[in-house]
């Protein structure tokens, strides 16, 4: 039967980070997790949210101006690639 929860070292590998940041993220309430005992668990059903986090404005402006600019310098190409 597989477990409904994650250890906080399976998800420092899922998300390629060590234990204590995940433990740090934890603290600062950016994962949630259930204490059980001494040790973390977190929910499954979190996973998604924790991977798929949403970006915030500043980093949302940043990728609309590296699009302009891939845009502007390589438009061209892009469209006859797009072509093919």
């Amino acid at each position: 039967m597989k477990s409904e929860y994650l250890s906080i070292a399976e998800l420092a590998k899922i998300l390629d980070i060590s234990r204590i940041a995940v433990y740090k993220r934890i603290k600062k309430g950016q994962i949630k997790a259930h204490k059980i005992g001494r040790n973390y668990a977190i929910p499954k059903r979190y996973l998604s949210k924790i991977v798929g986090k949403e970006l915030k404005e500043e980093e949302k402006r940043k990728i609309e101006i590296a699009v302009r600019r891939t845009l502007k310098e390589y438009g061209e190409v892009l469209r006859l690639l797009g072509k093919e």
